[in-house]
């Protein structure tokens, strides 16, 4: 019998804060923001802030001489084009988050232990305020206790000096840490002779970082926030920029406004996709707003690839090609010219859910196109085809010459504010030999140069004993990773854990034998050093690079920023080796920046660039000068088969996706307005027709489960409230974290290794009929009368 989890025991509040029933539904939106998206932004502002710290904050926020939102990463206008008010509602969630005024200190701490901390919601634990003070959990405590900066960095480093090799460390990046800190965390690690440096780009673009360094030779936009404005087309596959990325509607207005067409492919039809209410406009605030999409093409999960492809046969078959642009700058033409030809129309209908009209009527607006921006976020990057697709939507670029043109180019949007920085600055644990090369000629070093792990490895390596230390640099690890269980287990078995954070979340309760929590600066604090005030750089999803500074008074005066704190752990674990002066990057962030310039390629006179109003655009040179840094030397056009991923009957493919009041594992409210839920988040969405053919009706109660043959283990999440939307048929979607137990750590994109949260095989049964497994093992009979079938793998079908 195969082996049961039940993986939400520690995940999910045993006492809830928040009553599911109190959860009710509304109409879902038709448009996004709008005057309720302003109501929202300042109740939530002068709620958590007061009205002082909101306008010292907001008013500053994405300004020229301000600080960058901690939130997305989409690009700034330039700085004579910025509005007074250059935010959307979740950037002033965000900064009301970082900037409240409630507190967390020692005696919170002592009241609560971590098993009681552990009991409530990632919701309840976010309104506890700002940690104050450095906190270590002893082996064997029940509780965290204060502890002084010194004797923190001192148990770091002994920790990290006992291990037997530094492989049995992993340094993880969170999307929210800047240039100066990523470069200083990345060469700590390295220093200390590992690679194993993961970030959360593993989980989100990896699969977009592998397929353009492979087709274009470098894994970034080809555009800036200039040609989205040109473009006579832009493509919007797999994104919700409403909730994900909201500034990105007022890109789109103008696009728009320009003459601009939009077709959207998503299985959802989002608000977002749909109509902008522009808060900064009389039209959008009493007026109908701006329609967006032109054309929306509800697709099935998964189906991407086919579609793509069977758009490439229709330009083939129209000739709609720039043969130009292909002879002087491409490889590979010719084969996929002839693999698209080939294309079994049968297959895509069936893998797309659309009609051979719907697909040509959408091929006719990319023929019709002298200029198309693709933009594409998690919908594409999270399948086991998830490089193949991007390939492909690479391929349709290159046919019609849209790289290195005004108004078009690629545009992966990213989702986290410098997750893009970070790995330009060496969070990667396969960066390139040309940057190692240039670290040991800077620093007089050689580096590791085996590759370390990724994300999903490093929980593997953990779970088998294989590694002992874990240091979070930011972020959410355990509620941001896939197979809860799984990842609770292994850093359960951590001997110390180590997070850099500035508020409490659920990976500071999920521990090692001891553990750490160390205080950090946020992005809205001022940041004084022994030379004086400092600022830091980030990097957005258009390669542009510009300084931020904060306004406010830091939450506690124990507080200390991420590149005080990263080189106090590097001095009490290396002392003097290699030289490197710490103390010094310390003190004066110049001299973190004056490295960054000769050791990161293009960022020569950094300091000076980056200064300047709006900053600087790193070099790209398919964007620049239609130039591709290949193996061929050349844009490689690429050939995949199309998969089909077969879902059995009684099964739906399930999306894990964010409400709209959430940004990544934070959770602000329990309010989505846009898709009318209200008051709670374990609900599942479900096409009316699915719900009667599984045997259910709106509002039933169900868990999810879900069978994964390579580990032979049923997962499930349970309780779950079925929502009527109007998604695919045979499709589901539901909120992450608590769906993130479903997905197998083993389930990933082929090249990439990033998580497949966006195509899960799961079956509706009725609630409390699943049998669950506890994390120690113990087997809770709540019913048995639900059956499953083994987990079908994809057909590929060419």
């Amino acid at each position: 019998m195969a082996t049961a989890r039940f993986p939400l025991e520690k995940g999910t509040p045993r006492v809830r804060d928040y009553d599911e029933s109190d959860l009710h539904i509304e109409k879902p939106k038709t448009h996004a923001a709008g005057p309720v998206a302003v109501a929202v932004s300042l109740k939530r502002a002068l709620g958590h802030m007061g009205p002082v710290r909101t306008a010292k904050t907001l008013l500053d926020l994405n300004q020229a001489e301000g600080f960058d939102c901690m939130s997305c990463a989409w690009p700034d206008p330039d700085p004579g084009h910025r509005h007074a008010a250059e935010f959307c509602e979740n950037g002033a969630k965000a900064v009301a988050e970082e900037a409240t005024t409630t507190r967390a200190t020692p005696e919170f701490f002592a009241r609560h232990s971590v098993e009681e901390l552990d009991s409530h919601s990632e919701h309840w634990l976010g309104q506890q305020g700002r940690i104050t003070h450095p906190m270590v959990k002893v082996a064997g405590g029940s509780h965290y206790e204060p502890i002084e900066w010194d004797d923190a960095f001192r148990l770091i480093g002994d920790e990290l000096k006992s291990l037997t090799s530094p492989h049995e460390a992993i340094f993880y990046t969170s999307g929210r840490a800047s240039n100066e800190s990523a470069f200083v965390y990345q060469l700590f690690a390295r220093a200390f002779g590992t690679n194993n440096l993961p970030d959360c780009s593993n989980m989100c673009h990896e699969s977009t970082s592998i397929a353009l360094q492979e087709t274009i030779g470098i894994g970034k936009a080809s555009v800036t926030l200039d040609d989205v404005y040109d473009a006579e087309l832009i493509v919007l596959a797999g994104q919700n920029p409403g909730t994900n990325h909201p500034r990105m509607l007022s890109a789109l207005e103008k696009a728009k406004q320009n003459g601009a067409k939009i077709l959207s492919i998503n299985p959802l039809r989002e608000a977002g996709l749909v109509n902008f209410k522009n808060p900064q406009t009389p039209r959008g605030m009493v007026g109908p707003g701006t329609d967006l999409s032109d054309m929306h093409l509800p697709i099935k999960l998964n189906g991407d690839l086919a579609l793509f492809q069977a758009i490439g046969s229709l330009l083939v078959e129209w000739d709609a090609l720039d043969h130009e642009f292909a002879r002087q700058y491409t490889a590979g033409f010719d084969q996929w010219r002839e693999h698209v030809r080939a294309v079994d129309w049968n297959v895509v209908v069936a893998a797309t859910g659309l009609t051979r009209e719907q697909i040509t009527d959408a091929a006719k607006m990319l023929r019709d196109s002298k200029a198309t921006v693709f933009c594409w976020a998690m919908g594409l990057t999270q399948h086991r085809n998830a490089v193949a697709t991007i390939k492909e939507v690479t391929n349709l670029a290159l046919a019609q010459g849209n790289i290195g043109r005004p108004g078009a180019g690629l545009l992966p949007v990213r989702g986290h504010s410098n997750v893009q920085g970070d790995r330009t600055m060496g969070i990667w644990e396969r960066v390139p030999e040309h940057f190692l090369d240039a670290i040991e000629k800077e620093f007089g070093f050689d580096p590791p140069r085996e590759h370390g792990l990724d994300t999903v490895d490093s929980i593997r390596a953990m779970r088998d004993g294989k590694a002992h230390f874990f240091l979070g640099l930011g972020g959410n690890f355990v509620q941001a990773t896939p197979d809860s269980s799984v990842t609770f287990d292994a850093m359960r078995g951590m001997r110390m854990t180590v997070h850099i954070s500035t508020k409490i979340n659920r990976s500071h309760l999920v521990t090692g034998d001891v553990a750490l929590i160390l205080p950090t600066l946020g992005r809205t604090e001022k940041d004084v050093q022994k030379t004086g005030p400092q600022w830091i750089s980030v990097e957005d999803s258009t390669c542009s690079v510009h300084s931020s500074r904060g306004p406010l008074k830091p939450a506690s005066e124990h507080l200390r920023s991420e590149v005080a704190i990263l080189t106090g752990i590097a001095e009490a674990t290396l002392g003097g080796r290699h030289g490197i002066a710490w103390k010094s990057m310390r003190e004066n962030y110049r001299n973190i920046r004056a490295h960054i310039s000769r050791v990161v390629p293009g960022c020569e006179g950094y300091e000076v660039n980056v200064r300047r109003p709006g900053g600087f655009v790193l070099p790209h040179p398919p964007r620049d000068s239609r130039t591709f840094e290949t193996d061929s030397g050349r844009g490689n056009f690429t050939t995949s088969p199309i998969d089909v991923l077969h879902v059995p009957d009684g099964h739906l493919l399930l999306q894990t996706l964010r409400s709209h009041d959430q940004f990544n594992t934070t959770i602000y409210g329990l309010s989505d307005r846009y898709r009318g839920i209200e008051g709670g988040r374990r609900v599942v969405f479900v096409h009316r027709e699915d719900i009667a053919a599984l045997g259910f009706e709106n509002g039933d109660f169900v868990d999810l489960v879900t069978r994964w043959d390579d580990d032979d283990v049923d997962r499930c999440a349970p309780s779950f409230r079925i929502v009527e939307y109007d998604t695919p048929r045979g499709c589901a979607a539901a909120y992450y974290p608590e769906t993130n137990p479903l997905v197998p750590l083993d389930s990933t994109a082929t090249d990439s290794n990033c998580p497949t949260s966006k195509s899960v095989v799961v079956q509706l049964v009725p609630a409390g009929s699943a049998v669950s497994t506890d994390s120690n093992g113990t087997q809770d009979e709540v019913g048995s009368d639900w059956s499953h079938k083994s987990h079908p793998q994809p057909h590929h079908l060419s």
